[in-house]
């Protein structure tokens, strides 16, 4: 007995039309999820870049409080005598000088006013000066 087998030619197209459709979908997966992707990275390098810019303005800022805090212990060593004056350091918020007991600090007092607070001890005289004030004031300036 002979068995002939009619192949249709519509099953080849079907099948070969799927597999079409199929890498077609897969390619086009491929190509939406690459380009989401690169999207993504695009948006971390501009927030890191935003973090860059905004790191590099608090330094700068930074620097020229640095400057300016700098700037006003020169003026007030200078109007009290450098030779007068023993030690300097910045505590909080407060620029402390620590002078000689026979310091004339008239000149210190009228520059600063109220803001300058001072403390005569038995060894030494203790002057605090509010650093908030006097970056207020050169910062608005």
């Amino acid at each position: 007995m002979i068995v002939a087998v009619k192949r249709n030619r519509k099953q080849k197209l079907i099948k070969f039309l799927s597999l079409f459709v199929v890498t077609l979908m897969f390619a086009g997966y491929y190509f939406h999820t690459s380009s989401e992707l690169q999207k993504q990275q695009e948006e971390q390098m501009k927030a890191k870049q935003a973090a860059l810019q905004e790191e590099k303005a608090k330094a700068k800022e930074k620097k020229k409080v640095e400057g300016i805090i700098v700037d006003e212990v020169q003026k007030a060593v200078s109007l009290v005598g450098q030779e007068n004056v023993r030690h300097v350091k910045i505590i909080e918020d407060k620029l402390i000088l620590i002078c000689e007991l026979d310091t004339n600090l008239e000149p210190l007092m009228v520059r600063y006013g109220t803001m300058a607070l001072v403390k005569n001890t038995l060894n030494e005289i203790i002057v605090a000066i509010d650093v908030q004030y006097i970056l207020k004031s050169r910062l608005n300036a």
